[in-house]
């Protein structure tokens, strides 16, 4: 192993990046009101984990995972997968291009872990990308001509796009020389956005397997901007969380690239998300949203459905657990309509507290208007809570109208009025829901499930 200096910094010389080819109804005996009193099983005692992490044999695969942001709430499930792959015998090293979404003091135990042995690439600023660019230079010239290529084929003569796309490609190079540092061969990637191309690059860059998780819808809006179909060419496999997701790229997509979707579904802790006895008493209805303050999610249109069923008479509160660019307008819009009395801001909510938000409500309301596969609706029926969301993208997959909860048009105030009002007054109907949302979710949902399907994808599909 050779080294030379490179503005004052020692460039190490090893080894190029391998190509290798290489249960409710006994809970509340049909009430709700009367729900089990069950110690949800913390996660480090969960069989996904204990059982595994005391007799896993060493790990016969590595991954190398990126992520736009990580750990962050929104996207909680990467953590759990994360976590689980490795009690699962997987060696997983995780890269995020940005830090984490809040600050270590408001991180848990867990998500303090998970940050501090992630490698995050703007943490490394200027002189990191300088350094991956000189180090990819001087060991793999092709491969950063191939890069820069790309940043050209991609870019075309958008100056706009030119500058996005060299961001990427250093990225890319910070990503490579990680992945070689830490021996990974294959970069897997969450969402088919920003963080997909950073993995394009570094797969054209550096020659390793690539492959990704979609989720949707957004990648679908944009599939043009967002290069989706050079990202779909050139990943070895891609894994769905939903048929929805893979019909989408059956669309977008020629046959023959039809063989490397793989539905694999995301899933939540059923142990975890046990329900709880209801912690209010005070008569009033308690509806929930949980979820980033976005346009996406609708909540101004639940803040307007509050409004027709406090008209109507119903006692009820609103309660939104999340924290994005809409809450100065949903503040604006409750004060605007004399809902403040009416409406918790709750604000971001961790993991170790999200449980005892979820055992104040009576119904769990999420009216998005653009959703992949959301896991807050799972974490809700898992907790038997009745759902109302609408009838949007891969949420009828989970979702069965009038079965595990009520779905409704997006948009539609009236309808979604009509089935809150339902499930306020029917209370044989909530509890209905309840024990076959539950159901659906250890079915379908379970999170220890889900990974062993997706270990068994990555197995088969990356080779030692």
């Amino acid at each position: 192993m050779g080294s030379l200096y490179f503005g004052g910094i020692d460039i190490s010389f090893g080894p190029p990046i391998l190509n290798s080819d290489a249960s409710l109804s006994a809970a509340n005996g049909g009430n709700q009101s009367q729900p089990l009193k069950h110690r949800p099983m913390p996660i480090s005692s969960h069989p996904a984990v204990s059982a595994f992490s005391a007799t896993s044999a060493p790990p016969t695969r590595s991954i190398a995972y990126l992520v736009s942001r990580y750990p962050t709430l929104s996207m909680i499930f990467v953590l759990r997968e994360v976590v689980l792959l490795r009690a699962l015998g997987f060696r997983i090293e995780t890269a995020s291009i940005n830090p984490p979404d809040r600050p270590p003091d408001r991180l848990t135990p867990q998500e303090r872990e998970e940050a501090d042995r992630t490698y995050c690439i703007k943490r490394h600023g200027i002189p990191g990308a300088l350094l991956a660019h000189a180090k990819t230079l001087l060991q793999s010239p092709a491969g950063y001509l191939r890069g820069l290529a790309l940043v050209f084929s991609l870019g075309r003569l958008d100056l706009a796009r030119l500058f996005l796309n060299f961001m990427y490609f250093s990225e890319a190079m910070m990503v490579g020389q990680w992945m070689r540092r830490n021996r990974q061969s294959h970069l897997h990637v969450h969402l088919a956005s920003q963080a997909a191309s950073v993995g394009l690059f570094t797969h054209r860059i550096f020659r390793c397997r690539y492959s990704l998780t979609v989720h949707g819808p957004d990648e679908f809006y944009d599939a043009k901007g967002l290069y989706l179909a050079y990202k779909l060419a050139a990943a070895d496999f891609i894994v769905c969380i939903s048929s929805y997701a893979r019909s989408q790229l059956m669309y977008l997509s020629p046959y023959e690239h039809w063989k490397k979707f793989h539905v694999c579904r995301l899933g939540i802790d059923p142990h975890l998300f046990s329900p709880l006895p209801r912690q209010s008493s005070d008569g009033i209805v308690e509806i929930l949203c949980v979820g980033r303050l976005t346009p996406a999610k609708g909540q101004h249109l639940l803040l307007d459905a509050l409004r027709q069923l406090l008209y109507q008479g119903h006692n009820v509160r609103l309660r939104l657990a999340g924290n994005g660019p809409d809450e100065p307008s949903l503040r604006a819009q409750a004060q605007r309509l004399n809902l403040t009395d009416h409406v918790v801001f709750e604000g971001p909510v961790n993991q170790d507290r999200i449980r005892s938000v979820y055992a104040q409500a009576d119904l769990f309301c999420l009216p998005s208007f653009a959703e992949g596969l959301p896991v807050v609706l799972m974490e809700a029926m898992s907790m038997g809570i009745p759902c109302v969301t609408t009838e949007i993208t891969g949420i009828p997959e989970l979702i069965g109208n009038g079965i595990e909860g009520l779905l409704v048009p997006p948009s539609d105030l009236d309808a979604l009025v009509r089935a809150l009002a339902t499930l306020i007054h029917d209370d044989t109907l909530r509890s209905s829901m309840a024990v076959n949302g539950r159901k659906r979710v250890l079915e379908q949902y379970d999170l220890r499930a889900n990974v062993e399907r997706l270990a068994s994808i990555f197995t088969e599909q990356i080779n030692p």
